[in-house]
C-alpha cells in the first residue's frame, strides 16, 4: 500500500504598507513629518479621513472617522487632501518590486498585497527573509515603510502583518498555528465583523478555543454557509489560492473593511480608491474598457452588482466616478456595507485603439 504523501505548506505573504497615503504626503513634505497628520476631505463639512498618521492614531483617529471628529480628538491635527495620482504611482513602483521575487501576486488594494513564495529557492527558500527583502527594497525604492505577515494560509499571513506593525514582520508557523488561533479574540479573524462578532459572544464564543469547540453542525445553524467558514478558520484552514490577475476578461479590485460601514462619503472614499486601482492594472496590463460594475457585499454577506457600459472607453480612473456615483445611488441600503468592489469589463487592447485616436489629433 502506497503511503500518502503530505504536501509541504504553501509561503504564504502578506504586505501591509504602513499609513500609505499619510507615509506617502510626509515623505514628500518634510514639514509634515513627525506631525499628527490626517489625509481627508474639508473637517468643516462632511468629510471623512482616508488615512491617518501613526502620530494622531494615538488620539484614536482612525480611516473612515468624519474629519470633524478627527480635529476634535487632535485640534492641531494638520488636513491635507488626497493625491491618488501619485499614491497609484508609489503603489506601481511597489508591485514592481514585489514581481522582481514571484509573478504570484494578488494585490487587495493600491497598499497591501498577497505573495506565495511556495518553492522559491532564493533568500535559501525561508519565506522571513523574502519578506524583509521586501520591506527593504520597498524603503530603498520608495522611502517608505511596510510591515510583513508569513504563514501558510492567507488568513494567518493577513493577520500576522498586523502584529509588529509599524515596519515590522511576523511568522506564524503550521507549529505555533493552533497555539496562537486559540487566544485570538473572535473579533481578529478576517471575515468576522461586529455584528458577527456580538452574535458569537452572546453564543458564549470569545476567542479562536471557543470558536474550535463550537460543532460545525451549530455555526451553520446560525450564521448558514458562513459557519463552515468560521469552523474553518477556527481550525487554521484556509485553501484560498492567490490569484496573480492573468485573465483578461475582466479587471477589477475590492476591499472588505475590518468594520461595517453605513456613511455615504466614507464609502464612495473606498470604492474611489478600488476603482483607481482597477484601471491601473487596465494601464498597466494596456488594456480599455467600455463596462463598469460595482459590487456590494452587506453586513449578512448577500451582495448585489451594478453596471454600466459605455459606447466610448473610460479614459482615466475619474471619468469612472460620474458612472460609480450613479451606481451607488441604485444600490439598496437596508444593511451596512462589508466590502466594496469596481470590476472594469468588455475590454479592449489599447494597441488596437490607437490608429483610431491619431486620426484625430
Amino acid at each position: 500500500m502506497t503511503a500518502l504523501i503530505t504536501p509541504s505548506p504553501r509561503k504564504i505573504i502578506h504586505i501591509d504598507m504602513d499609513a500609505f497615503y499619510a507615509s506617502v504626503e510626509q515623505r514628500d513634505f518634510p514639514e509634515l513629518r513627525g506631525k499628527p497628520l490626517v489625509v481627508g476631505g474639508d473637517p468643516s463639512g462632511r468629510g471623512v479621513v482616508a488615512a491617518a498618521s501613526y502620530e494622531v492614531r494615538k488620539f484614536g483617529v482612525r480611516s473612515a472617522m468624519s474629519c470633524y471628529e478627527a480635529r476634535k480628538r487632535c485640534p492641531d491635527v494638520i488636513f491635507v487632501r488626497p493625491r491618488f495620482d501619485v499614491y497609484r504611482a508609489v503603489s506601481q513602483d511597489i508591485r514592481r518590486i514585489m514581481h522582481s521575487l514571484t509573478s504570484h501576486v494578488e494585490p487587495l488594494s493600491l497598499d497591501e498585497a498577497y505573495l506565495d513564495v511556495t518553492g522559491l529557492s532564493v533568500h535559501h527558500g525561508s519565506a522571513t527573509l523574502m519578506a524583509n527583502w521586501l520591506r527593504a527594497q520597498i524603503l530603498e525604492q520608495t522611502g517608505l515603510n511596510a510591515s510583513a505577515g508569513v504563514s501558510f494560509n492567507k488568513m494567518l499571513a493577513k493577520i500576522a502583518s498586523d502584529i509588529n506593525k509599524p515596519n515590522g514582520t511576523a511568522v506564524i508557523t503550521p507549529a505555533d498555528a493552533d497555539a496562537f488561533i486559540s487566544t485570538l479574540p473572535i473579533e481578529r479573524f478576517h471575515g468576522i465583523g461586529k455584528a458577527t462578532a456580538k452574535r458569537l459572544h452572546a453564543m458564549g464564543i470569545s476567542n479562536g478555543a471557543d470558536l474550535r469547540r463550537t460543532p460545525a453542525a451549530l455555526l451553520v445553524n446560525e450564521f448558514g454557509k458562513r459557519g463552515q467558514f468560521y469552523h474553518d478558520i477556527a481550525h487554521g484552514r484556509d485553501e484560498r489560492p492567490v490569484k496573480s490577475q492573468r485573465t483578461h476578461k475582466s479587471v477589477g479590485s475590492e476591499t472588505t473593511f475590518r468594520d461595517n460601514l453605513s456613511h455615504d462619503d466614507e464609502l464612495r472614499i473606498q470604492i474611489y480608491e478600488q476603482n483607481a486601482d482597477a484601471f491601473e492594472q487596465l494601464h498597466n496590463k494596456q488594456l480599455i474598457a467600455y463596462t463598469i460594475t460595482l459590487k456590494i457585499k452587506y453586513a449578512d454577506f448577500t451582495q448585489v452588482t451594478r453596471s454600466h457600459t459605455l459606447s466610448t472607453a473610460f479614459d482615466s480612473a475619474e471619468s469612472a466616478h460620474y458612472w460609480l456615483d450613479k451606481l451607488f445611488l441604485d444600490i439598496p441600503r437596508l444593511l451596512p456595507i462589508r466590502l466594496v468592489g469596481v470590476t472594469f469589463s468588455s475590454l479592449t487592447p489599447a494597441t488596437q485603439i490607437l490608429p483610431q485616436l491619431n486620426l484625430f489629433e
